[in-house]
């Protein structure tokens, strides 16, 4: 095994050691699968590297129950509340930004698209006017 990953099979069994010794349990099943603890056995196919395996752990938590990084970051439930008021204040207010931003633009293409249709009528215009012009060339020289 390479040393990164000897590395990291080390972490998560220290992750795991740590998480069972707070009260917390090893999280859900899918973080459990990805846990690996050292047997200990130093006689493992090489030689000199241990052997791993994986292991479940001996306490599980229910399926719906969210973890916290640390119990200074438990809130109460209007701190909760609270919380989310000013997320959804902030996100109204740059709703409003990105609306009022798109407003302009929309105003901005208009007005370009007005400009666009005058220099086309006034173009058509002088083309229609050169148009009778050389019709009437034409008819006088055919006479």
């Amino acid at each position: 095994m390479s040393v990164l990953l000897l590395v990291i099979l080390h972490m998560l069994a220290s992750l795991e050691q740590f998480m069972l010794s707070s009260g917390r349990g090893t999280g859900e099943p899918c973080v459990q699968k990805l846990i690996m603890a050292v047997t200990g056995d130093e006689t493992a196919a090489t030689g000199d590297m241990p052997a791993y395996q994986i292991r479940t752990p001996s306490t599980t938590i229910p399926q719906g129950v969210v973890m916290t990084a640390s119990p200074g970051t438990l809130h109460s439930p209007q701190q909760l509340a609270e919380e989310a008021t000013r997320k959804r204040e902030l996100r109204l207010m740059k709703n409003r930004e990105a609306a009022r931003e798109c407003r302009r633009k929309k105003k901005e293409y208009v007005k370009c698209l007005e400009n666009r249709v005058a220099v086309l009528e006034n173009q058509n215009k002088t083309l229609i006017e050169e148009l009778k012009a050389l019709k009437d060339l034409y008819c006088h020289k055919a006479e």
